[in-house]
């Protein structure tokens, strides 16, 4: 049901409905602050890129398609680009381990949302075991751990195309997996 809301809210978004981008603020700002966060370390930093993210939302949600991803992850990847195209520019480091990015207050999830949550997270973890050992480990270096892709070539010894490559074919084949048990 969330998800719905969130889908709808976005349309609206679209459009321009002002009641509706607060609505999505509403329901998205703790988890896109957390990605900004994890990614930038620094706080203020963190709270410059989540108003870029939001500001981009509000100028490409007419771009938004249900169909083609769900609407946290189309959201995630606005503000995981954001926040490594600011790191980028500051010339910062690796982003902040997990554990630092838990500290962040956020308002406790519904229990019906904590289980499909949990469904999800559970189906996610599943599908990415099934990848091949290279295509998986890029993977969560890049989009749990907000390295890019060079840095992630520099860490394996491999052209940045090879890496791109393996991030590519190992998001290829988790879509398959999790497309297959929708």
């Amino acid at each position: 049901m969330a998800r719905a809301a969130l889908v709808e809210a976005l349309i609206r978004t679209g459009r321009h409905d002002r009641d509706a981008f607060r609505d999505v603020y509403a329901m998205t700002s703790a988890k896109l602050f957390g990605i900004c966060l994890r990614i930038c370390v620094d706080r203020q930093g963190a709270e410059d890129v989540l108003h870029d993210v939001y500001l981009t939302i509000w100028n490409r949600a007419d771009g938004y398609q249900p169909g083609r991803a769900s609407p946290i992850s189309w959201l995630a990847t606005i503000a995981r680009n954001r926040a490594i195209d600011w790191r980028r520019r500051q010339g910062r480091g690796r982003a902040a381990p997990l554990d630092e990015a838990d500290t962040i207050a956020d308002g406790a999830p519904r229990q019906d949302d904590a289980l499909l949550a949990e469904e999800a997270q559970a189906r996610l973890h599943e599908c990415l075991e099934g990848i091949e050992s290279r295509q998986r480990g890029a993977i969560r270096s890049a989009f749990f751990g907000g390295l890019t892709y060079a840095e992630l070539a520099e860490r394996q010894a491999v052209p940045l195309g090879t890496m791109k490559s393996w991030v590519r074919r190992g998001l290829l084949a988790l879509r398959g997996c999790l497309d297959a048990g929708a």
